[in-house]
């Protein structure tokens, strides 16, 4: 079997690549740093149009008819960027809420006991229901498979806590009784928007291990590129390891879509995003510590995203239970 990413496959990849490189460059990037980080609605819109949201509804819905796969190959591509926003409870919603799949709407992810990202700035809530593993959402009275909420009056009660990443402020919330509405009977939210999540920090490690070598190639110590030290030789190539071993996880897991691969690739990619990040922290030396680097945004996002849509202990259980 050929699991060599097909030309088309590609060049949606390159597109999404381009398309964020040129309305979410670095200069974009850090001007939303420093001057807030609510999520820019037009851009929304124009992921939209560019397909990122409704790339897997069918044509007759105004999607593009691609799987999860070419999902994955995408949110890769976003984990790259550093681009803020519920991308992925947004996509998984698409056909579900109105507006969704075009750009025009924004859903956040409420998962029972932890914080809401994003709430200040979204129009609806994905509610992950008690049938997915792990949830701990019982109380929220929906079913398994997950519902969908409106998050004005859920953000009338929500008190702002301090966020790790600063690009993701975040709400805690009580999770309310009320209407609701259920996604299609079928959805896979927690599992899909696991290895959606394990995809963006595929992005992450592969892009920290890309300012790495960069780094590590410019910069001179005694005359010589840091680079041909060893112990940066193998920092670099421990980084190299990690993505590759993520990506062989994420990619089959994608094709599969087993409950128990996806668990694995979101552990592998946990992992390489966090140390790749630390990692990239450690060749840049002290610069890497300063506000100006980007090493940090990276790793504060990787420790976020770590503990969203299925934390480690629920995916280790998963695996365990598969192995016995």
């Amino acid at each position: 079997m050929d699991f060599q990413l097909s030309d088309d496959q590609r060049a949606l990849k390159a597109g999404m690549r381009e398309l964020l490189a040129g309305r979410f460059g670095r200069d974009r990037m850090r001007a939303n740093l420093d001057g807030g980080t609510g999520i820019d609605r037009a851009l929304w819109r124009e992921l939209g149009e560019a397909g990122l949201f409704a790339l897997r509804l069918p044509e007759a819905k105004g999607g593009a008819g691609l799987g999860l796969p070419e999902s994955v190959l995408l949110f890769e591509e976003v984990g790259r960027s550093l681009l803020p926003g519920p991308l992925i409870a947004t996509h998984l919603a698409a056909g579900a809420v109105k507006g969704a799949a075009e750009g025009r709407a924004v859903i956040a992810v409420l998962d029972a006991g932890k914080p809401v990202g994003h709430l200040g700035d979204a129009d609806g809530l994905l509610v992950l229901g008690p049938g997915d593993a792990g949830s701990g959402a019982a109380d929220a009275g929906g079913p398994a498979g997950g519902m969908l909420r409106d998050a004005v009056r859920i953000r009338e009660a929500a008190e702002p806590v301090r966020s790790l990443d600063p690009f993701t402020p975040l709400w805690r919330v009580t999770v309310p009784a009320g209407p609701a509405e259920r996604l299609p009977d079928g959805a896979r939210p927690r599992e899909e928007g696991a290895l959606l999540a394990a995809a963006e920090q595929l992005g992450s490690a592969a892009r920290t291990t890309d300012m790495a070598v960069q780094h590590a190639c410019a910069r001179e110590q005694f005359g010589s590129p840091i680079g041909s030290f060893q112990a940066v030789k193998h920092l670099c190539a421990g980084m190299l390891v990690r993505t590759e071993l993520a990506r062989s996880a994420v990619y089959a897991a994608a094709v599969t879509a087993d409950p128990a691969e996806i668990a694995g690739a979101k552990l592998l990619a946990d992992d390489a995003a966090v140390r790749n990040a630390r990692d990239c922290l450690q060749v840049h030396g002290g610069m890497g510590f300063t506000w100006e680097a980007d090493v940090h945004l990276h790793l504060k996002r990787a420790w976020l995203r770590s503990g969203q849509w299925l934390a480690a202990a629920t995916a280790e259980e998963t695996l365990a239970a598969d192995l016995c």
